[in-house]
């Protein structure tokens, strides 16, 4: 049986006009996995996990949480999870450790068992040498790490990451990515949501791709890539007169798709990249224009994303 189970969720922000932000999604989370809700800004990921947080309410369809409902069980809910929100909820003025301690005591942690538990923490997200340090001289990375432990501090079964590792450092962003493998090899159960296709590739069991609302596809990495068969994404940059060759090509036999050209750039996908590249030369060719640069992509989530939708993750 799933630990986190969704069923067909729906929310609507100002009915009847206003937009759907989830549709109809449905999904499980397995005891024990890494399962990322991957999508671009807008998808929906992080209505979910309001959702699955009793923050937000769902206009229709119900979520489950260690058996307990969203909706009608909210404190049982509640004590089970710990939220990574994108937004930093920490104070400026305090230090890391007295953020880590504010928080700690929220939960009802006190005394050495709240001063051991945040020793613990501060040593998970790697800022012992710097826990008396005020918070408003870390580094956007170090902020999120903090973050991350205030979500850590009672032992949450599951724990929801919701972006976090937009807007910095790639030093920090592969900190919080082992510190979420090492969480999860403890035994938290974790949902994280990203834009980032590599990282979603990377950490993830199972993912889910999301896409204005709906959910399109789920299922681990090579299940996900099945769905894209044998197509290759050619990737081209020219010289001149992207814009004709964008429409030409698109009625080029094999050709499955050809985006929108910008600065010159564009890909194609197809289904066999080894037939289709010469007729691309002559077709550039007689546009009197050259093809300056061309590389070929093996199936990914992107493609998945650009085979379901017909744009790519970050359009």
């Amino acid at each position: 049986m799933d630990a986190i189970v969704v069923e067909g969720l729906r929310k609507q922000f100002d009915p009847p006009k206003g937009p759907v932000a989830v549709d109809d999604v449905s999904f499980g989370i397995r005891e024990g996995e890494i399962f990322s809700l991957l999508g671009p800004n807008g998808a929906g990921k992080t209505t979910i996990i309001s959702i699955l947080s009793c923050l937000l309410r769902p206009d229709a369809g119900e979520a489950r949480v260690g058996g307990f409902s969203v909706t009608r069980e909210s404190d049982e809910v509640k004590r089970l999870i710990g939220v990574v929100p994108q937004e930093i909820a920490l104070y400026e003025e305090l230090s890391g450790r007295e953020n880590l301690l504010f928080w700690g005591r929220m939960y009802g942690l006190n005394g050495p068992a709240l001063n051991k538990r945040v020793d613990e923490v501060l040593d998970w997200i790697g800022l012992v040498d710097r826990q008396t340090d005020r918070l408003e001289k870390y580094s956007g990375g170090m902020k999120r790490r903090v973050n991350i432990g205030a979500a850590l501090l009672h032992n949450p079964r599951f724990l929801y990451l919701d972006e976090p590792t937009v807007g910095i450092d790639p030093q920090s962003r592969r900190s919080i990515l082992d510190g979420v493998k090492n969480f999860n090899a403890a035994g938290v159960t974790v949902l994280y949501t990203t834009h980032y296709m590599e990282e979603a590739q990377e950490i993830s069991d199972r993912i889910a791709i999301m896409d204005r609302g709906a959910m399109i596809a789920v299922g681990a990495q090579d299940e996900l890539v099945r769905l894209v068969g044998e197509r290759t994404r050619i990737n081209l940059a020219l010289d001149r007169n992207a814009d004709i060759l964008a429409e030409r090509w698109r009625d080029l036999a094999g050709v499955s798709t050809v985006s929108e050209p910008e600065d010159g750039r564009l890909w194609v996908l197809t289904d066999d990249a080894n037939s289709l590249m010469p007729r691309l030369f002559d077709s550039a060719q007689t546009a009197e224009a050259r093809i300056t640069e061309i590389n070929l992509a093996e199936p990914n989530l992107e493609m998945v994303f650009l085979h379901l939708t017909g744009r790519a993750l970050r359009d």
